[in-house]
Formats: C-alpha cells, sequence, structure tokens
C-alpha cells in the first residue's frame, strides 16, 4: 500500500476545522469596510458631537453634506484605531505562537485560543449595551490578538499533518479559507444585508461565529503526528494519529522521518525567537521566509483590499462596491487555481509567475489611471489590470508564503521561524494600512508604480534565493540550504587537498 498518500476522510475533517480559524481571520479583515459610515454615525452619537451636525440632516442638505459630518476629529480618530488595532493585536501575539503550539499541542492550542474569537465576537456584537466606540476597539483589538495566533497555528498543524504528495495544496486551504472569509463579509455586509443602521453590531459579532464551530470540531481531530513524536516522544501515539490521518498502510518510512527528525532536533537546544535571528545556521531560511512575507504584503494587494472601492471610484464605475465584491469572487477562484496547480507546478514557479504578472499589471493600473482623462475606455483598461492582478496574487504570491515557512524549517525551530514570519506579515500590513492613503496623495496615479518596482525586485529575489520544496521531506529542503550555506562559506579550493575538504564537508 502507498505510504500514506490517500486523503481520507479524517484528514479532510482535520483540515477543514482548522482552516475555519483562518475564514475568521479572512471575516474579521474585511468586515469593518463595508459599514464605515453607519459605524462614524454611531460614534458621532456616542462622543457627543453628531448632534451638533444634526442641521446637515435637513430637506437641503446634500449627502456630501451629511458625510461631510462624519468627519469629526474625534470620530476620525476612533475609527482609525478601530481598523488599525487589528494588525497590532495581531503583531504582538504572532510572538506567541511557538509557545501556544507546544503548550499543549497544536490542536489543544487552537482549541485555547477560540476563547479569545468568542469574546471579541461579543464585545462587538453588544456594543450598543455601552459606548460603542470603546466595545468595538476593545473587541477588533482582542480579535486581532486571536487572528495573529491563528495565522500561525492553521498552517503550522496543517503542514503537519498533510502527506507530502499533497502538501502544497492542502497548505493553500489557508490562504483560501481567507479569501472566502473576506468575501463572506463583503457579501453580507452591504446595506440591505447586515450593512445598515440596525444590524451592524450582528456584522461585526459574526466574527466570533467560526470559532464556535471549530470548538465544536477540534475535539474530533488527531493531534499533529510530528509533535507527538518529535516534541513529546510518543512514538506509538504519533503512530495512532498517521493512522487516523492517513487510513490504513505502511507508517515506517513516516516513523523513520520523523525519528531522523527528533535526533537532528536532540542534538541542539530547543530554539527561541532570539536564537533564530542570532543564528547562523538558520539564517538563508529565515531570509527567505521573511522575504517571501515581505513580498506579499509590499506587492500593493492590501492596497486594493483596504482602498479598492475608492480606486474603481477613481477609475470611473458607477457601483464600485460590486466592483469590490467581484474582487473577492476573483479572489476565491483564482485561489481554487493555486490549490489545483502548487503541487504540479511547484511554489517557486507560481510565485515567480504571480510576481511578475502583478507587475505588468501595476505598470497596466498606473497608465489607465493617468489616461482616462483623456480616453475614458482607459477606466476600462485599470479595472481589467486590477482583476488580473488579484488573480496572479492568488495563484502564487498569497498562499504559498503561509505555508512555506513550515516546510522551510525542521520541528525545532519551525515554531519560532513561524512566529517571526507572522510578525513580519502583521507589520507590513499595519504599515501599508496606515500609508498607502499618503502615498497615494503623494503619488496620484503614479502609485503603483512604486509596488511594480517592488514587484520586479521581489521576482529577482525569489528567481535567484528561493528553492523548489515542492516534494521534498522537511529534511532535504533543510540539507538543500546546508549545502548552500557550506559552499558559500568555504574558501575557494586551491589544491587537491582542499577540493576533497568541500566535497567532504558538502556530502556531511
Amino acid at each position: 500500500m502507498e505510504s500514506g498518500k490517500q486523503l481520507t476522510g479524517t484528514l479532510a475533517v482535520a483540515v477543514f476545522t482548522a482552516a475555519l480559524g483562518s475564514l475568521q481571520y479572512g471575516y474579521s479583515l474585511g468586515v469593518i469596510n463595508a459599514p464605515q459610515k453607519v459605524i462614524e454615525k454611531h460614534y458621532g452619537r456616542a462622543l457627543g458631537v453628531w448632534s451638533e451636525e444634526a442641521a446637515l440632516l435637513s430637506e437641503n442638505s446634500t449627502e456630501e453634506e451629511f458625510l461631510e459630518a462624519g468627519q469629526h476629529p474625534a470620530v476620525v480618530m476612533y475609527w482609525s484605531l478601530s481598523v488599525s488595532i487589528f494588525s497590532i493585536g495581531g503583531m504582538l501575539s504572532s510572538f506567541l505562537v511557538g509557545f501556544v503550539g507546544d503548550l499543549r499541542g497544536r490542536v489543544k492550542g487552537m482549541l485555547m485560543v477560540n476563547v479569545l474569537a468568542v469574546a471579541a465576537g461579543l464585545l462587538m456584537g453588544l456594543c450598543k449595551m455601552w459606548k460603542p466606540h470603546i466595545m468595538i476597539i476593545a473587541g477588533r483589538a482582542v480579535m486581532g490578538f486571536y487572528c495573529g495566533l491563528t495565522c500561525g497555528l492553521v498552517p503550522m498543524y496543517i503542514g503537519e499533518i498533510a502527506p507530502k504528495a499533497y502538501r502544497g495544496a492542502l497548505g493553500t486551504l489557508h490562504q483560501l479559507a481567507i479569501v472566502i472569509g473576506i468575501l463572506i463579509s463583503q457579501v453580507i455586509g452591504l446595506d440591505f444585508v447586515l450593512g445598515n443602521d440596525g444590524m451592524w453590531p450582528l456584522l461585526l459579532g459574526l466574527s466570533g461565529a467560526p470559532a464556535l464551530l471549530q470548538s465544536l470540531m477540534l475535539p474530533l481531530c488527531p493531534e499533529s503526528p510530528r509533535y507527538l513524536y518529535i516534541h513529546l516522544g510518543k512514538e506509538q501515539e504519533a503512530r495512532k494519529s498517521l493512522y487516523r490521518l492517513k487510513g490504513a498502510y505502511d507508517a515506517t518510512s513516516d516513523l523513520e522521518e520523523m525519528k531522523k527528525e527528533k535526533e537532528e532536533a536532540d542534538k541542539e537546544p530547543r530554539i527561541s525567537i532570539l536564537s533564530l535571528i542570532c543564528s547562523s545556521v538558520y539564517r538563508q531560511q529565515l531570509f527567505v521566509a521573511l522575504m517571501m512575507h515581505l513580498s506579499q504584503q509590499f506587492s500593493g494587494i492590501n492596497a486594493i483590499f483596504y482602498y479598492s472601492t475608492s480606486i474603481f471610484a477613481r477609475a470611473g464605475v458607477g457601483q464600485p462596491v460590486y466592483a469590490t465584491i467581484g474582487v473577492g469572487v476573483i479572489n476565491t477562484i483564482f485561489t481554487l487555481v493555486s490549490v489545483a496547480l502548487v503541487d504540479k507546478a511547484g511554489r517557486r514557479t507560481l510565485t515567480l509567475v504571480g510576481l511578475g504578472g502583478m507587475c505588468c499589471c501595476a505598470i497596466a493600473m498606473t497608465v489607465g489611471l493617468k489616461l482616462q482623462n483623456d480616453y475614458s475606455w482607459m477606466s476600462y483598461v485599470s479595472m481589467s489590470a486590477i482583476f488580473i492582478f488579484v488573480s496572479f496574487f492568488e495563484i502564487g504570491p498569497g498562499p504559498i508564503p503561509w505555508f512555506i515557512v513550515a516546510e522551510l524549517f525542521s520541528q525545532g525551530p519551525r515554531p519560532a521561524a513561524i512566529a517571526l514570519a507572522g510578525c513580519c506579515n502583521w507589520t507590513s500590513n499595519f504599515i501599508i494600512g496606515m500609508t498607502f492613503p499618503y502615498i497615494q496623495d503623494w503619488l496620484d496615479s503614479y502609485v503603483f508604480i512604486l509596488f511594480a518596482v517592488i514587484l520586479f525586485c521581489s521576482t529577482i529575489f525569489v528567481y535567484l534565493r528561493v528553492p523548489e520544496t515542492k516534494g521534498k521531506t522537511f529534511k532535504e529542503i533543510a540539507a538543500g540550504f546546508k549545502k548552500g550555506r557550506k559552499n558559500t562559506e568555504a574558501a575557494t579550493p586551491k589544491d587537491g587537498t582542499e577540493l576533497q575538504q568541500l566535497k567532504t564537508a558538502t556530502d556531511a
């Protein structure tokens, strides 16, 4: 019987259950944007500033005047804090991923942090009972703290339970769940669904709903065999977990791989975040992991996600909110394409295609925005470029950085590496969210040229430095970096003795 290549019902349930945390992250990312004006109005009422502008609600006032009344400095400050506190919470908690994952295991770790998601959902759902601006900011902070943890725990767990043949496809499901969550939040955030004056607290409170379903399903999920064997030394329990995940098969090769990895891990002390940063042994892997996340966030994709409605409006789209939902649909479709291709085409190839395509689209967007006043048809060029830009992102640069970190590192440094990569991702996300409006004001129609330059540099970096991890064991991937490091550090051989020494070091 093949060595655990089959997909079983238990494996499907485990991956689906873990991905509910990713869905919750995506929902929380997108849910705050649609009801912005409604929430600002309630903030104004709670702060006592909206009544001062009530005269603008007369029959003679325009919609623009009414919206301008919401731009009171206090309302703007609290609204900005409501959006940005989410990323700050994620930045802080990303450092705890390794600690939580190792404390009681991956499954129990995800179960424990769900308390945060439920608490956040209650704070936001019941915000009208007290001061809505304080309740929402607190809820968003707690939800961000939860999402920082789950964005590390979910790829870690899926990467450790997935059969090698399907590790890429199953790892991509983390990103698929995120984009589905964003799409759901965009659809039910429409004003005729839940994004209206009466239902918006429910819209925000639903952020905690996936955690309730996940909490019911997690007890059905096996613990990670790699965690049981390598971290706890429980070989029999790891074997049972493998059988539950992969069915009846000869687990010898999987256990042997874990045994070798455990022996390697036992030879060195537990790798902390600080040790990982200072270590020359893992420097190349860490550099690649962080650069993959930086290329994802600084590609300009979050500028599209956060400000797509205003970008479509500038491009002359009559109903920009529906065009934004169209972006969400494209997002989902092409993430599914990535799921189908990632274990066939490979991680490196899809990332190169995605980054290169996004670079071309960023240039096309710039041309379209610059010339749309001279040629009306240029607005269609801008719109098409946005849709294709998102498509290329979801083919590779979107999903791959999340799970490739788990592939680049062995069990010892993996939790610390995932924590650092997560913090890098959240910090970059926060920087883009806060600075893009100012960059847009500064560069105007040329704003996406900046992202095109970053994308071009990222493409060159991936081509030169990122290895292909498709179909390789964790040990084989680590050995590739080790070989490259030794070749780099070794002095140029001058005689036969030095050549032999270099060959011996490389083979070792």
